[in-house]
């Protein structure tokens, strides 16, 4: 079973060759690894070009955007099973795609927990995201699979359609609500860590990226045919918080 991983970039040089270490590292050998760059001004391109023998494609290129670039990405990709790896995260360790392979079996997408640590390495760990117990239900919410753990069959993909462009941070939700509308689908969780993501991204700091993340969630939910409206959707605070406490 062929893997494709997607790893979208701009300006990345500083956490970049985190990220392709951790693909270096993997036991599992049928990885086709997709870097999508922004026409980086640092030393991103020069870092990835010092790992031929990981990276599959590397595309250099002006986009519109982190979802566009992702879309890109999605269209290179010729694997059996496609997830994406943000350039400042790791896979957990070095068995994670073995262990994801080994698990999804017939189903057409599997998901499992993320970790966020501190932004200088990923010794201090300050909040674990737990998918155990999702259910589709949650979408109402706001709440979904940790998006950087989930791993869908290309079919899903060539089903659903691309990435949202014209939502700045929850095209993630959205692309990830469609993928468990589809009919005659299955998913299956595995109980460990994928990801292991550096605080700070887009979607994790500042109180207006959060009051424009929840707005596109609705609108998503709207779109989908999901029930929401803002109560239920602030309603997920509270389990959120837990993740701080169990960590």
């Amino acid at each position: 079973m062929k893997v494709s991983i997607i790893t979208v970039c701009f300006n990345s040089d500083k956490t970049i060759e985190d990220t392709l270490k951790s693909i270096q590292s993997q036991t599992y050998s049928d990885i086709e690894y997709i870097v999508v760059d922004g026409l980086s001004k640092d030393r991103t391109n020069e870092i990835v070009n010092e790992y031929r023998d990981v990276v599959s494609i590397h595309v250099s290129e002006k986009d519109n955007g982190l979802y566009d670039a992702m879309n890109k990405g999605i269209q290179l990709a010729t694997g059996d099973i496609i997830g994406v790896l943000n350039s400042d995260d790791i896979l957990a360790n070095n068995n994670t795609i073995q262990q994801l392979v080994n698990t999804i079996g017939c189903n057409d997408g599997i998901y499992g927990d993320i970790g966020f640590y501190s932004e200088h390495d990923f010794s201090d760990k300050k909040r674990h995201y737990s998918s155990k117990g999702f259910k589709k239900s949650k979408f109402a919410r706001g709440m979904m699979p940790a998006h950087p753990s989930f791993y869908a069959r290309k079919s899903c993909y060539e089903r659903v359609g691309l990435y949202r462009t014209d939502f700045k941070i929850a095209s993630d939700f959205d692309m990830v609500l469609r993928i468990f509308s589809l009919a005659n689908t299955s998913f299956t969780y595995l109980e460990d860590e994928i990801v292991k993501m550096r605080l700070g991204g887009v979607s994790t700091s500042g109180f207006m990226s959060n009051y424009i993340l929840n707005k596109e969630i609705l609108e998503s939910c709207q779109s989908n045919g999901i029930k929401a409206n803002w109560f239920s959707i602030i309603s997920k605070y509270p389990e959120k918080l837990m993740g701080y406490i169990f960590k």
